[in-house]
Formats: C-alpha cells, structure tokens, sequence
C-alpha cells in the first residue's frame, strides 16, 4: 500500500473511532485537518452509498454467495423483504492508476472493500467454506486486511480497521 493511502486510513480510522460525528458538514467543522479540500466549501454532497450495481455472469448465483459468505442480503423483491444497512465506519473512495497490480487482474476495474469486525474470524469462515483468502497483513495505525475473489473473479479486500 503506497503511503499516503496508508497515512489516509489511520486518519480517516482514527476520526471514525473517535465519537459519532453527526454529519459531514458537523464532522468538517470538527476536524477540518481531516477534510480540507475534501468537500466543497458549500452547496450539496452526497450522502454515501446507496447502493453498487455491476454486471455479472450470473447475477442470481453471485447474490446468494455475498449473501451466503459476506452477509449481505440480496436485494429486496418485496416490502418485507430485508435490506442491508451498513454500520457507520470510513468509507474511501479512491480512483487507482489503470495500472495498479493492487487488484490483480487487470481486466477487472474495481475493487471492493468491506470493513469487518473481526479479520481472523471472518478469514476462517470464508476458508471453512472453501475460499481462498490471502492476508496481506497491516498494523495498528491502518488496520489489517485480506484479498479474495467471489465467484466471478471480482477482487474483494477485507478491512478490519485500526482499534477494533
């Protein structure tokens, strides 16, 4: 990881850990050495995500396997039907050079990160299910992270940040 990714993440896990920040803009006034230049001095930001949508082979059997080995519901067909809800943590947003080897494949244009509780136990799970993972380890200031692909060869990196 190149440092200044790496220096990024402690701030941003540090800030994240620290108390609940209300909003974004709440959040600037709080920490301005955190977010300057990141946001606009006014007028409308996103919220976050709400959603990734991205092609697949087979859709439906991709769905049950984030469902099956990450925990993520499948999207609602209904009204009752569950949808998730991520907990509050960093999130980054960071466009790569096109010739990265961070992701592997260099077919593949994204990569997704989840932030986990708990990395040893998630990493032994996915290995009981029969999935590869591969430790890249970290530190305390960073936190600690694994690679795997799901079925199509999508890159998955896992996160457990700093402090949990």
């Amino acid at each position: 990881m190149k440092p200044h990714r790496r220096e990024f993440l402690t701030t941003l896990t540090a800030a994240a850990t620290s108390a609940f920040l209300p909003s974004t803009r709440e959040a600037a006034a709080q920490t301005p050495h955190i977010t300057e230049g990141l946001l606009p001095p006014k007028g409308e930001t996103v919220l976050g995500f709400g959603g990734f949508f991205f092609r697949a082979h087979d859709p439906n059997t991709l769905a049950e396997w984030y469902r099956d080995h990450l925990g993520i519901p499948t999207s609602p067909q209904s009204p009752t039907d569950p949808i998730w809800t991520e907990q509050p943590g960093p999130t980054l947003f960071t466009p790569f050079p096109e010739t990265t080897k961070y992701f592997g494949d260099p077919a593949k244009q994204f990569m997704l990160n989840f932030r986990v509780r708990d990395l040893k136990a998630m990493t032994a799970q996915l290995e009981a299910a029969g999935i590869e993972v591969k430790q890249l380890g970290g530190s305390a200031t960073t936190g600690y992270f694994a690679h795997l692909h799901d079925p199509e060869g999508n890159p998955i990196e896992l996160w457990q940040p700093a402090g949990k």
